[in-house]
C-alpha cells in the first residue's frame, strides 16, 4: 500500500514515461493520459485485488495504463518504446488479443463500460466476490451506450461494478461544455440509480478514500453501482498541456518533450 507522497512521486516518474513513448511513436494522446495517471496509479498500485478487472473504456489513454503496468512489472520498460509501432503488442488502443493482461480490447467510445458491466453481471451470477473497474471520459460520455449502462447497471444490482470518469472536459473537437454539456453529471447519474462519489482527481488522498469508500459499500451490502466523478485537469504537469485542446491527440517534437520532462522533474 503506497503512501500519498509515494504515489506522488511514482506518477510524477510516469508523466515523464507517458511523454516519452509518445514522442518516440510520434501519435498518441497526451492530453487524457496525463488526466488519468494518478488515478490508475491508485487503482493498480493500491486497490485492485488479484482477480478483480480493469477496462479502459476512453482507450486512447492507454499510454498511462502502459506506464503502470510497466512500474508494476507487467510490462519491460524498453518495452515502451515500442508504443503504436507495427507488430508491437502496445497498439494505441488496448489490443487484449496482443496484450492478455489487459481487460478488453476498446477504443470505440462507450463500448468499454458495456463490456465492464457484462463481466460485472456474470461476476454476480457465478456469486463471485470480485470487482470490476472502469475508466470512462467525459466526451465519451456523450455516447448513448454509456447512458444504457448507466440505466440497466442500477437495475441489476451491481454493486461491485465501479466506473470513474475522468473528468477534465477535453475531447478532440474541442471543451465538453461547448460541444455538448454533460453537466450536472452527478446528479444525471444519482437519478438512475448510482452512488455517486465526487471528487479532485489528483488529490491522492481524496482518490485513494473514494476506493476504499467504494469497496466498503460493496463489502457492507449496498446494492447501487458506483460512479467516482474525478475532476481532472487535462495534460496535468504539463503547464503548456494544461486545459489545452490542441494536446488531445498529437505527440510533443522531442525538443517539445524536453521541456515538458524538464517541469516535471522539477515540479511533480
Amino acid at each position: 500500500m503506497y503512501t500519498p507522497q509515494e504515489l506522488r512521486n511514482i506518477t510524477k516518474e510516469l508523466r515523464t514515461w507517458i511523454i516519452e513513448m509518445i514522442t518516440e511513436a510520434g501519435s498518441g494522446h497526451p492530453g487524457g493520459s496525463l488526466s488519468c495517471i494518478d488515478i490508475l496509479s491508485v487503482l493498480w498500485l493500491n486497490e485492485m485485488k488479484e482477480k478483480d478487472r480493469f477496462i479502459l473504456s476512453k482507450g486512447h489513454a492507454v499510454p498511462a495504463l502502459y506506464a503502470v503496468l510497466s512500474k508494476m512489472g507487467l510490462l519491460a520498460k524498453e518495452e515502451l518504446k515500442t508504443l503504436r509501432k507495427i507488430n508491437s503488442r502496445l497498439q494505441g488502443h488496448p489490443d487484449r488479443v496482443r496484450l492478455p493482461v489487459l481487460g478488453a480490447s476498446t477504443g470505440s467510445m462507450g463500448q468499454g463500460l458495456s463490456v465492464a458491466q457484462g463481466i460485472a453481471l456474470g461476476f454476480k451470477i457465478d456469486k463471485k466476490p470480485d470487482s470490476v473497474f472502469c475508466l470512462i471520459g467525459d466526451g465519451e460520455s456523450q455516447e448513448g451506450q454509456i447512458w444504457e449502462t448507466a440505466l440497466s447497471a442500477p437495475k441489476f444490482k451491481l454493486s461491485n461494478l465501479c466506473v470513474i470518469l475522468d473528468n477534465n472536459n477535453g475531447q478532440i473537437d474541442g471543451y465538453v461544455s461547448d460541444v455538448m454539456p454533460i453537466e450536472p453529471i452527478t446528479d444525471k447519474w444519482r437519478s438512475f440509480g448510482w452512488h455517486v462519489l465526487d471528487i479532485p482527481g489528483h488529490d491522492f488522498e481524496k482518490i485513494i478514500k473514494a476506493f476504499q469508500d467504494a469497496r466498503q459499500l460493496k463489502e457492507n451490502g449496498g446494492t447501487k453501482p458506483i460512479l467516482i466523478v474525478a475532476r481532472t485537469i487535462k495534460g496535468k504537469g504539463v503547464s503548456f498541456m494544461e486545459n489545452q485542446i490542441d494536446w488531445h491527440g498529437i505527440a510533443p517534437t522531442k525538443e517539445v518533450a524536453r521541456k515538458a520532462v524538464e517541469e516535471i522533474e522539477k515540479n511533480g
